[in-house]
């Protein structure tokens, strides 16, 4: 077997391995990586505590932990609370509208141009039986007689996300614990296959766009929440507490906070308080643009040097490719790309160009 036969396998095997390693730890590859980016955003915090007690990192580890844990789990506990309290009888409200049809409001007629259409519409669709399962085009909708239903349906999928947490943060705890040798591997193995001057130039960029993203998106997602929170408690929004948690989580999704005041507004506008539903959609408007063309491209673009279009294709696409978690790995993904593209740029300017035809 010659050298370039004998290197062939060689990297076939390793690759092997990895994949393999991949397929047996496919169900907690999520887990890991909320972890990772979790320790890559709080990193700063770690040393600072770990400094703080000497140099004692299992201490340290195990203290950031549990007060990311309380962080995380505190307003979640809240939420979840709030929303079974209220789950029973949504839930119900939704079946009953659903088996019975739900009647059309008369303010429909005072919408200016299109008010009749949209009642005229309302009556053939949400006011016949079932309609409610065919404007959603699923028959799950149809299906749910009781509330008890609804709560087992979400109950095991509850169950499902709560182990995935409850792994997270055991990663996370090692991660921090092991995390200056794991760098110090990560390094060697980066630089092993790429070179040395790329590998730092890359490495330097995943952990400042991560914190970035991790603070524009949570961050200013969060404080739109409580701000519309203050709004819902002003305007009367019943349940205004989860209706301030779902618009927090939601304006971490970009354009996903329209979702949540529109539906607020739309509660209260179905409740006669029509003066109420404008203020709160104006507040929402106002908040949301201010956030996301002001605050946003601000924490994110100025960190990573990234133009708004790249945050913006790096957010949207990275949702819709990989889920909730490509908000955070798609900015990523397109810092190191850009890095790429000034670097390929960087590298054909140094050349001198060849005018010689011949």
């Amino acid at each position: 077997m010659t050298d370039n036969q004998r290197d062939v396998a060689s990297a076939g095997f390793s690759l092997a391995i990895v994949l393999f390693a991949l397929f047996l730890t496919q169900r907690f590859i999520l887990p890991l990586l909320w972890a990772a980016i979790l320790c890559i955003a709080t990193w700063p915090l770690y040393v600072r505590v770990r400094t703080a007690l000497k140099g004692r990192a299992i201490l340290a580890a195990a203290l950031v932990t549990i007060a990311m844990a309380i962080a995380f789990i505190t307003p979640l506990t809240l939420g979840v609370t709030q929303a079974a309290r209220q789950a029973p009888a949504l839930a119900q409200v939704v079946a009953n509208a659903n088996t019975e049809g739900l009647a059309a409001p008369e303010w429909l007629h005072r919408i200016p141009f299109a008010g009749d259409a949209i009642y005229n519409w309302w009556l053939a669709t949400l006011g016949q039986p079932h309609g409610l399962a065919h404007l959603l085009q699923d028959g799950s909708v149809g299906r749910m007689q009781t509330a008890s239903e609804v709560l087992k349906r979400v109950g095991s999928g509850v169950m499902h996300r709560l182990v995935d947490i409850l792994f997270a943060f055991l990663c996370l705890f090692f991660f921090y614990k092991d995390g200056v040798a794991l760098q110090r591997q990560t390094d060697a193995i980066g630089a092993h296959l790429i070179g040395t001057r790329r590998w730092t130039l890359f490495s330097l960029k995943v952990p400042v766009a991560v914190r970035a993203t991790v603070n524009g998106l949570v961050l200013v997602g969060l404080a739109e929440g409580v701000l519309l929170g203050i709004g819902y408690q002003f305007a009367h929004v019943p349940s205004a507490m989860l209706w301030a948690a779902v618009t927090g989580i939601l304006a971490i999704i970009p354009f996903g906070a329209p979702l949540a005041f529109g539906a607020a507004a739309a509660l209260l506008a179905w409740q006669g308080a029509t003066i109420a539903a404008i203020a709160i959609v104006v507040l929402g408007v106002v908040v949301l643009f201010v956030a996301d063309h002001f605050v946003r491209p601000a924490m994110i673009g100025n960190a990573t040097q990234l133009p708004f279009l790249a945050v913006l294709l790096g957010i949207l696409g990275g949702v819709e490719t990989l889920g909730l978690i490509g908000l955070f790995i798609g900015p990523v993904v397109m810092t190191l790309f850009v890095t790429l593209w000034h670097e390929a740029r960087a590298l054909r300017e140094a050349q001198p160009l060849d005018l010689d035809p011949t």
